[in-house]
Formats: C-alpha cells, sequence, structure tokens
C-alpha cells in the first residue's frame, strides 16, 4: 500500500487490470472474477475512497473524487498502461479515469455503469447504504439481482463485517445521499464519451433495477455491448464466470482505429 488508498494486488504479468467496485462494496468483490483470470494477468483490486480499507482516505465520496485517488495512487506506482473494469459507481469512476487520461487506458469495461443517464433508484440505493446487520444486506443485494440470483453468503458476510469498521456505515449513508440527491444522478456527456479510442464493452443486465437498462441506448457506435439476460445490477455477484470472460476478450481486443461495429451479443 502507498497511500491511504487501499488496494489488493494479485500476480505478475504484463497485462495489469485494475477493478473498481460499486457504492458499498469493496475489493472482495472481484475474488471470484479474478481468479477465474489468473494467473495469466496482473490485477489491482482497490476499495474506493470511503469504503472498506480505503475508509478513511481524505475528501472521499464522489466519483470524480474517487477517479483522481485512483489515477494518483497508479502514477506512484508507475503505471503507465493498464485496463480498467468498473461496476456502477466503479464504472463511472473508470469512465472518468479514462477521459482523463486516456493514453493510460488500454481497455474499458463498464458494468451497468453510473454516469450514463439521469435515472437512479434512489431509495433501495439509500436503504442498502443504511443496511447495517447481514438480513438487510442480503434483502437489499437481492432486490438489486435478477430474478433467479441469489446473493452468494460471502459476499453478505464481507459487507457485514465491513460495515462494522467506525464510521462505515455513516460514510455509505453520506455518499449514497450525495449520489442520488432528487433521484437524479449526475451524467457523462455522450459528446465525451465518443471521444474514448480504446475498446469500450458495457455490459448491463436486462433486469437492473437500480440503473435502467435502456442507459445503454445511444452509446456511441465503437463501443461493443453485451446485455445479459434476466441478469440485475449485482453483475460480478450473479455471473463471475461471465464477467471473467467478458474482461479476458476485451483487453484483447484493439482499439477504436479499427472499423468501428456494434456487438450486441446476448449472454
Amino acid at each position: 500500500m502507498i497511500s491511504s488508498l487501499y488496494v489488493a494486488e494479485r500476480g505478475v504479468a504484463p497485462k495489469t487490470v485494475v477493478f473498481l467496485h460499486g457504492l458499498g462494496g469493496c475489493h472482495d468483490v472481484w475474488g471470484e472474477v479474478i481468479s477465474a483470470l489468473a494467473p495469466n494477468i496482473r490485477t489491482l483490486a482497490y476499495d474506493l475512497p470511503g469504503h472498506g480499507l480505503s475508509l478513511d482516505f481524505p475528501a472521499s465520496g464522489s466519483a470524480r473524487t474517487a477517479a483522481r485517488a485512483v489515477l494518483a495512487d497508479l502514477a506512484a506506482r508507475r503505471m503507465k498502461r493498464l485496463h480498467l473494469v468498473g461496476h456502477s459507481m466503479g464504472g463511472a469512476v473508470a469512465t472518468l479515469m479514462a477521459l482523463t487520461e486516456p493514453e493510460k487506458v488500454a481497455s474499458l469495461t463498464l458494468l451497468a455503469p453510473g454516469g450514463f443517464g439521469m435515472e437512479i433508484n434512489g431509495p433501495l440505493l439509500r436503504r442498502y447504504a443504511a443496511a447495517a446487520d447481514k438480513g438487510e444486506i442480503r434483502a437489499c443485494l437481492a432486490a438489486m439481482s435478477g430474478p433467479q440470483g441469489l446473493p452468494p453468503e460471502r459476499i453478505v458476510d464481507v459487507f457485514g463485517e465491513m460495515r462494522k469498521r467506525p464510521g462505515q456505515l455513516h460514510k455509505l449513508v453520506e455518499i449514497a445521499a450525495a449520489m442520488t440527491r432528487n433521484d437524479r444522478q449526475g451524467v457523462i456527456p455522450r459528446e465525451q464519451l465518443d471521444t474514448l479510442d480504446m475498446p469500450v464493452m458495457v455490459v448491463w443486465g436486462t433486469d437492473d433495477a437500480v440503473l435502467p437498462f435502456a442507459q445503454a441506448d445511444g452509446l456511441p457506435a465503437h463501443f461493443h455491448f453485451h446485455h445479459v439476460l434476466e441478469a440485475g445490477h449485482m453483475l460480478v455477484e450473479e455471473a463471475p464466470d461471465l464477467i471473467a470472460e467478458i474482461v479476458r476478450r476485451n483487453i484483447n481486443r484493439r482499439g477504436r482505429r479499427r472499423r468501428p461495429r456494434l456487438d450486441a451479443e446476448v449472454s
């Protein structure tokens, strides 16, 4: 750990993949995805500011703050070229990082990313942020998953233990309130997204109860897109093997300078 921003590092390989979790998560959510990718890549899984072992990171809260913090940490590690994977709030963080330092980002994999439309299920996210016991955490995760999704008990336990840290629950409530003010979220303009030249893959569950699946409409033509039938918002937990395969494929793609196309596979 180089700064007070925590990162779990695994593997030694030419390609480095950075994983960024969503609101209320932590680096542990990526465990199955990373295991499916190992040992062919190096992985860095962050606890975003205000979460887990990065709880006390200064000025934590917004996606933009998190993007600056992760970029600074990567610069301190002398990381020059890497692949970004972000879920929900982490997807917004990854997108902002790619817009800020595009020369550093080799590919971008976005799982139900924040910031692609104003609509957001504020009441559910605020309830999830305030969930103090494992029963309520489990109920919130189930509400955010698809109709066939059952939250893994390992994840329920991880989140339950994380929220026992002094100040963690208060911080999550604070972040959720700011993120869902007036039940709207901040939006990254489409014209900015169009400037991204690296391979971009957007993945969305058709039964997402947090961020509407329709926010994937009208994406730049060179973006690749997967919609996952009967999956909800918690794609990392619901379909880790699929997510690992999508990441593997995207980090091996070439950039925009090839003929643009839309990949609309159904998984």
